[in-house]
């Protein structure tokens, strides 16, 4: 028969399902490979072409392992918390467990009928109660554990309040609040319950802080700097503002170096780990302590003479220099540093701010804008006043929240300054045309700068550290730019968070309580008092205690730790056993978008680390090799509208060739009804039937669309459901037309015309099992030299090709060995059955289906075939002969043959002697592997 590629791919996937062909043991001799996708939000639209890109890549990478003789754990899950669902709720009123499950229907059929390899009895859901029990479970972890900054690590709490019990605070070195107050054993000892835990939540590595949060009203969440561009949110496009209110906190700035040093441990691509290093944003310099200085007009000022601003600079040799202080809008202190006279001002810049969004100010490095708070402090290093300003460029977030302006070096402050009339005082001979803008060289010596006048930079920083700290005004410092993470949502669809309050102070639920269930509510909205949407559940109570948190934890809360799940999904004792995290210790390869650098990747790294800290897991990184694969774009079609005069859209519409020969205007066409860009007339007339009784004015009979690459987007009317092309075509033609777009890592356009190259290819390859009559005809004869030569080509070729992720060049490979093989007219069982083995991580089913054919059972237990280089050196050559210059025909000879055996065997060559027409040659030319020229 021919290719039945639909009777064969649905044979083969239910044979997989049945059998269990892809089970990972948990126990093997073979060595392991974990190979892990970025695992999908399960989403209503389904999957379009570009989101199985990467998806095939990992699992022809499985398959081939597989066939390299390892144990190869290929699990996959759903992402399955999310706003979507929510949103659909509040407008629906349906349960967002419901949505879910039916997208996650769509998603597990879209996915089977692509072929993929994946061990299912490893799905993890992260709605699912059985595993976010384990979620909260990391969570009570992270409550219950300090950062100690003498071992490095995360260790008990029980072990801090030991030490506070013996010798109080003031010796602990540990990453906590900055607010915290010394004390002795004796105060600890007498401090209250409440009090205690005060303190501690201070320390814990998840914690209840006030904050600067980006608040969305219209989504009735925070949303972190990632999910907000220019000032909206990034779904949904909902102003977002700046507010401060208690949110639970994740301590990973503790973490902040490991983190950075971790990145030189670990093969991932090198933007990604750029990334990171500039979120993290370490910075060597030093904290300086500016005095508050009373002001006419303010508040209580006189009586707060031991008021220190705090600020981190880079540049603690240019100190001379501050000619003013700017505190963030959002700074605790702005309102009590506000004189009388000034209030009015600030509270207007502070509404201003609230518009923006953090990234947006950090964005913006043009424009200038802030207000004057009327208070000034004093400068520790030569007692100058300095005022205090606000301005939108210094975030709260960030270092302290307050920087010291030196205009003379810094092009922001020299902008301020210039825009305020502030002084810019130059403090290096060095420094040049500083009315024009800043200069922030470290040349020369130090000028109008006291006792570092004359000195150069090395030498400058070096007696400042010295001098601040003496003086007690300040000290070396190492700066993050990283802040801690915020742990919480106001929404209804994510994990609760496993604490209850009691007078208001925070306290863990026991653990045999876990999974803390979400409760059923009326609607999916906030409560009218404002409170979250867990607020409206009636009967949701406590054991103890006045009322469980009402926020539910972030997106990314469940996306920490999945793959650990994966290696022991079914165990209700633990997150996984010690002896599934012992055997597959981390993920060997993890295929999944850039777009995560700064977020679940870094999470996910935080997470790993700390319960590496905690004796949990024994891998510091959790991802050995990360691929970032590119993103397949839309290629959208266009037909063109005639308009008239006025610009009026008409109802004629001209083929793409014809239309610079009228006005016209583009509009978006399904590009399911088009093929090779022409356009399907009458499925048009279908998809806009005001175009029904439309004028198509044609090229040759056709209409021909207009193209450009464009997102993949519902909108644009260019998705490209790859359940239509496998009806059309096959799953193992979309798996390697896929991989025949381009380089993995590239972005790359979606074009549908390609592949149809790749179905023949498919069958092409069917037929050399086949004769003329598409009966299966293989034989046991010994393969011929040229035979095994296009074999073992492929075999290095594809091995090479896998190893180092270029699957492109693999598809092409195939097409070239598959036509050599067709010329050969091979159909011998010693080179087709392992040509079999070499395409099959491609083409599974197709493959399956010959694999059985051949009398073999199970393609995934076969070896893939070792390559033979001898197969490979050239022992003959195709000489073009040549009379006289003129190239005549091609001779096979032995390269080991000397020129006289070569020369004999060119004159004993029948064809040759006809061209001579009995003459001699004067001469012979002989260049050896290259050419022979016979002169007559």
């Amino acid at each position: 028969m021919d290719y039945q590629f639909k009777a064969i791919e649905q044979k083969w996937q239910k044979y997989w399902a049945e059998n269990k062909s892809f089970k990972a043991e948990t126990t093997s001799e073979k060595p392991k490979y974990y190979v892990l996708d970025m695992f999908p939000y399960p989403s209503g639209a389904g999957l379009h072409v570009g989101h199985p890109l990467g998806y095939i890549a990992s699992d022809i990478f499985s398959r081939y392992k597989r066939l390299k003789g390892f144990n190869v754990l290929h699990p996959m899950g759903y992402d399955s918390f999310g706003l979507p669902a929510e949103q659909y709720a509040i407008q629906t009123g349906q349960h967002p467990a419901l949505t879910t499950e039916e997208n996650i229907a769509t998603y597990r059929r879209q996915l089977d009928q692509i072929g993929f390899s994946f061990d299912w009895d490893r799905e993890v859901r992260t709605s699912d109660p059985n595993y976010y029990k384990w979620t909260q479970w990391i969570f009570m972890q992270l409550f219950n554990s300090w950062y100690n900054l003498e071992t490095q690590k995360a260790e008990d709490i029980s072990s801090l309040i030991e030490v506070f019990q013996h010798a109080g605070n003031s010796a602990v070195k540990a990453a906590c609040d900055e607010d915290v107050a010394i004390f002795l054993p004796t105060d600890w000892a007498n401090y209250s319950e409440a009090e205690k835990q005060s303190i501690l939540l201070k320390y814990r590595l998840t914690y209840l802080k006030e904050s600067t949060v980006n608040w969305c009203p219209g989504l009735g969440t925070v949303l972190a700097n990632d999910e907000v561009k220019d000032g909206f949110s990034e779904r949904g496009g909902f102003p977002v503002e700046q507010k401060k209110m208690m949110q639970w906190s994740m301590r990973i700035s503790a973490y902040a170096e490991r983190l950075l040093q971790g990145l030189d441990t670990i093969d991932w691509p090198e933007p990604v780990k750029e990334m990171q290093r500039n979120w993290i944003g370490k910075s060597v310099g030093a904290s300086v302590k500016f005095k508050v200085a009373a002001s006419e007009g303010a508040s209580d000022m006189d009586a707060q003479t031991a008021k220190y601003i705090e600020v981190f600079t880079t540049r603690v040799d240019t100190i001379f220099g501050v000619s003013f202080v700017v505190l963030a809008p959002e700074h605790e202190w702005v309102e009590e540093l506000t004189t009388a006279n000034q209030k009015d001002q600030i509270k207007a810049y502070i509404e201003q701010t609230k518009k923006k969004s953090e990234l947006d100010r950090m964005a913006d490095t043009k424009s200038v804008s802030g207000a004057f708070t009327g208070s000034y402090v004093i400068n520790p290093v030569n007692q100058a006043r300095i005022p205090i300003w606000i301005a939108d460029y210094v975030l709260a977030g960030y270092g302290t929240g307050a920087v010291m302006a030196v205009p003379s070096g810094d092009q922001r402050d020299w902008l301020f300054a210039k825009h305020f009339n502030l002084p810019i005082i130059p403090i290096l001979d060095a420094q040049q045309n500083l009315e024009e803008a800043a200069d922030p060289t470290k040349e020369g010596q130090y000028i109008n700068s006291d006792f570092i006048n004359n000195l150069g930079y090395k030498e400058a920083v070096s007696y400042l550290h010295h001098w601040l700290e003496r003086e007690g005004h300040g000290r070396a410092k190492i700066n993050y730019r990283m802040r801690d993470a915020i742990f919480g949502r106001q929404r209804y669809w994510g994990e609760p968070i496993p604490v209850y309050f009691e007078d208001g102070v925070p306290h863990l639920i026991q653990p045999e309580e876990l999974p803390l269930l979400l409760p059923e509510i009326d609607k999916y909205l906030p409560t009218e008092t404002g409170e979250p949407p867990l607020g409206r559940a009636d009967d949701w109570k406590p054991c103890k205690g006045d009322h469980y948190e009402l926020s539910t934890m972030p997106g990314w809360a469940g996306s920490s730790w999945y793959w650990y799940r994966y290696m022991d999904a079914d165990n209700k004792c633990e997150f996984a056993s010690p002896e599934a995290i012992n055997y597959w210790q981390d993920v060997d390869l993890y295929i999944g978008g850039s777009e995560h650098a700064t977020g679940h990747l870094l999470y996910a790294r935080f997470w790993n680390k700390f319960l590496k800290d905690r004796g949990f897991v024994q891998a510091e990184e959790p991802f050995k090799k990360l691929i970032n694969q590119g993103m397949i774009q839309g290629r959208s079609n266009f037909v063109y509208r005639v308009v008239d005069e006025t610009g009026r859209g008409t109802n004629k519409l001209v083929s793409f060739g014809l239309k610079n020969n009228y006005k016209t205007i583009p509009l978006h066409v399904d590009v399911n009804i088009v093929e090779n860009d022409v356009l399907d007339i009458e499925k048009f007339k279908v998809f806009r039937p005001e175009f029904q009784d439309a004028e198509f004015m044609l090229e040759n009979g056709k209409y021909v669309c207009g193209v450009e690459v464009e997102k993949m987007s519902k909108s644009k009317f260019n998705v490209v459901n790859p359940d239509v092309l496998i009806a059309q075509y096959g799953a193992d033609t979309l798996r390697m037309y896929e991989m025949f777009l381009g380089p993995l890592e590239q972005s790359k356009p979606w074009n549908t015309n390609g592949i149809e190259g790749v179905f023949k290819f498919l069958r092409k390859f069917w037929r050399l099992f086949h004769n003329e009559n598409w009966e299966f005809s293989v034989i046991d004869a010994e393969p011929t030299k040229a035979e095994l030569k296009a074999l073992h080509k492929i075999i290095k070729k594809v091995q090479e090709d896998i190893e180092r992720f270029s699957f492109n060049t693999s598809v092409s490979s195939f097409m070239i060995a598959v036509n050599e093989l067709t010329e050969l007219k091979c159909n011998k069982r010693a080179i087709l059955k392992d040509l079999i083995v070499v395409l099959s991580p491609y083409a599974p089913h197709i493959c399956e289906e010959l694999w059985q054919l051949m009398g073999e059972q199970d393609l995934s237990t076969a070896k893939y075939p070792v390559f033979n280089e001898d197969y490979l050196v050239e022992d003959e050559f195709a000489y073009p002969i040549s009379i006289n210059g003129k190239m005549k025909m091609n001779l096979n000879l032995g390269l080991a043959l000397t020129e006289e055996e070569v020369k004999a065997a060119v004159l004993g060559n029948p064809q040759i002697q006809t061209y001579l027409d009995g003459k001699e040659p004067k001469k012979i030319i002989f260049v050896k592997g290259k050419i022979i020229n016979l002169v007559i």
